[in-house]
C-alpha cells in the first residue's frame, strides 16, 4: 500500500519569505508527495521512485541547488529489508538566471529510486523521511513522511520509466569533444574553471560542479558560453578553517539547458 501525503508544511525552519509589509498566499497543499512502488529489475534490485506534485508556481530544489536553494536529504532508517538506495536525478532546470541561478524542478518531480534489498528476492518496507525546500513569492523547507511497501515482480510504472529516460546526457551523448579543467588558488579554497566544446554550448543557462567531498562547498557556477563552447568556473571551499585539497577524478560537472542537460565526470588537467 501506498501512503499518500498532503502536506503543507511541516517546517524544520522558518520560512524565508518576502519583506516586512508583504503577504504572500501559502495553498493548503503546497506538495503532494508519493512512493511511486515500481517493479523488480533483471539485477535483483528494485525501482521505485519519490513523487512531488507541486502546487502551480512551486518550485523544488536538484541536489546541487545553487547558493539561494535548500539541497534536499534522505533520511531511510524507517525501512525493512534495506541494504542500499541509489537515486537517479532526472534533468532539472535553470531557476531565475545568471550566476545565482538555482537548479532543480517546476510543477512536478519523478525522482526513480534504485533500492537493493538486504535479503533478495524479498519485499522490501521503503520509509523516507524527505526533507526539501519549495519556493514561490516564499520558500518553504518542508519535512515529507512517505512509505510503500515493495514486492515482486511489481509492475512497470510509466511515470519512473519516463523519468529514467529523462536524464542528463553523457559527454559522447552530447558530442563534447573537449572537457578540461584548470584549478587554482583564491581566498581560502580553489577556483575549478572547465573548458568545454560542445554543439549546444549556446542554450546552457547555468551550471554545478560536485566533488566527492561533502565536507567542501562550491559556489554557484558562473557560465560564460558562445558558438559550440562554453567556460564554467566555481570557488571550492572547506566548510571550517583548513587547506582544500580535491581529487579531480570526482569531481562531476552538470551543464544544464533550456532542454537538456549534460553531465562530465572527471576534470582533467589541460
Amino acid at each position: 500500500m501506498v501512503l499518500r501525503s498532503a502536506l503543507a508544511a511541516l517546517l524544520a525552519l522558518a520560512p524565508v519569505g518576502p519583506a516586512a509589509g508583504q503577504s504572500a498566499a501559502v495553498p493548503d497543499a503546497v506538495v503532494v508527495a508519493e512512493l511511486l512502488p515500481g517493479w523488480r529489475t533483471r539485477q535483483g534490485t528494485h525501482m521505485a521512485a519519490l513523487s512531488l506534485t507541486l502546487a502551480p508556481g512551486w518550485k523544488t530544489y536538484w541536489r546541487a541547488p545553487g547558493e539561494a536553494g535548500i539541497a534536499p536529504a534522505f533520511d531511510w532508517t524507517g525501512s525493512a529489508n534495506l541494504a542500499a538506495v541509489r537515486l537517479h536525478w532526472p534533468r532539472p532546470v535553470a531557476i531565475g538566471g545568471g550566476a545565482g541561478a538555482s537548479i532543480g524542478y517546476a510543477g512536478r518531480l519523478v525522482l526513480p529510486i534504485e533500492v537493493t534489498p538486504a535479503v533478495a528476492g524479498a519485499p522490501v518496507a521503503l520509509a523516507a523521511e524527505v526533507e526539501i525546500g519549495v519556493c514561490d513569492d516564499i520558500c518553504l523547507p518542508l519535512t515529507l513522511r512517505v512509505a510503500a511497501r515493495l514486492v515482486a515482480p511489481g509492475a512497470r510504472e510509466p511515470r519512473i520509466a519516463a523519468a529514467l529516460a529523462d536524464r542528463p546526457l553523457a559527454a559522447a551523448e552530447a558530442g563534447v569533444t573537449r572537457h578540461a579543467c584548470r584549478v587554482e588558488p583564491v581566498a581560502g579554497g580553489l577556483r575549478v574553471t572547465a573548458e568545454v566544446a560542445l554543439p549546444q554550448a549556446g542554450t546552457i543557462r547555468a551550471a554545478a560542479f560536485e566533488t566527492a567531498d561533502p565536507a567542501l562547498w562550491v559556489t554557484s557556477a558562473r557560465v560564460v558560453a558562445g558558438e559550440g563552447w562554453l567556460t564554467a568556473s566555481a570557488d571550492i571551499l572547506p566548510e571550517g578553517a583548513g587547506p582544500v585539497v580535491v581529487d579531480r577524478s570526482g569531481l562531476r560537472l552538470t551543464l544544464i539547458g533550456t532542454d537538456t542537460a549534460v553531465e562530465l565526470a572527471g576534470c582533467p588537467a589541460g
